[in-house]
């Protein structure tokens, strides 16, 4: 498996001997020092006989770093790295802090391997309800940590993007701020995103989302995980702007959209015209949806 050449020598063969599941089916491969291997598979674990050592941590270091750490630290200080395929290293140890800020992380204590997978199809369910004659609709899909909803928001950009049964392709841009979506490297992206995607990475999404509806003439905005006043503005701002949006946010319900005072005044203010909240039991399944009646000016439920 193409991830495992990332790792120490040591935990790379303990991995490959001790392994007892299909590496297919590999989600997460976390590394704590003085700690056991821990492999997670779907809804499985797999706890290794292996102790990783301080060495373990610093020669994978060295390896995801292509050996120039100084290279990869704006990457460190916001808590991840990169991969190439669009696999992606968490980091903890030690934060350095600099006017309130991260700049660093020394002694570095953890790493979490979160492998990439790009779910051809994974999509098809949501993708139905966000089209009304034959025009994308502003839409929300709320999911807690796990239920898919950053694999699903992939895979929509993509049919978006290259047309599907229920609209013509349009230009799509994405606001990638932490590299989650489209997995950029040097300039290619990692993720097949559709061929009318333009992307834009590690920016806040209030800048991007600008930047992309002033200089690439998007259809749809798509970015991954809103939360704040900025966030909500930018919302606003693109839909004054003719722009659609697509974007995901926390939650396992529409009342834990609504908790959120900015998310709920744009729901208000009818600017959200479908609402996806997906089943935190049942990964990448709707468990409800609502669309805006807009002859009553109301939100309602949909049947599954």
């Amino acid at each position: 498996m193409e991830i495992l050449k990332y790792l120490s020598n040591s935990i790379k063969e303990q991995i490959i001997k001790d392994c007892n599941y299909d590496f297919k089916r590999l989600e997460e491969i976390r590394l704590r020092n003085c700690k056991n291997i821990i492999l997670k598979f779907n809804e499985n674990e797999e706890i290794l006989n292996y102790i990783v050592q301080t060495k373990d941590i610093l020669e994978t270091l060295e390896k995801i770093t292509e050996n120039s750490i100084y290279t990869y630290e704006k990457q460190i200080a916001n808590g991840f790295i990169t991969l190439p395929g669009g696999h992606r290293v968490g980091i903890t140890g030690n934060a350095v802090i600099e006017n309130e800020k991260v700049i660093s992380i020394s002694h570095i204590s953890g790493m979490n391997f979160r492998i990439a997978k790009q779910i051809i199809d994974c999509s098809n369910s949501v993708l139905k309800k966000l089209y009304e004659q034959g025009e994308f609709k502003n839409t929300i899909i709320v999911g807690a940590p796990g239920t898919g909803k950053t694999t699903i928001l992939k895979d929509l950009i993509k049919k978006i993007s290259e047309g599907n049964m229920y609209g013509n392709g349009i230009n799509v841009g994405v606001v990638d701020e932490r590299n989650e979506i489209s997995a950029m490297h040097r300039g290619k992206e990692e993720i097949n995103l559709g061929i009318r995607t333009d992307v834009i990475t590690n920016i806040p999404k209030n800048i991007g989302i600008k930047m992309l509806i002033r200089s690439m003439a998007p259809k749809v905005i798509a970015v991954d995980e809103i939360g704040g006043k900025k966030d909500a503005e930018s919302i606003n701002y693109a839909s004054k702007s003719g722009v659609k949006v697509l974007t995901t946010i926390h939650g396992n319900s529409l009342a834990d959209v609504k908790n959120n005072k900015e998310i709920n005044e744009i729901i208000e203010n009818k600017l959200i015209e479908e609402i996806i909240v997906l089943d935190e039991k049942q990964k990448g399944k709707i468990k409800e949806s609502y669309y805006l009646n807009k002859e009553k000016n109301t939100y309602e439920r949909e049947k599954i």
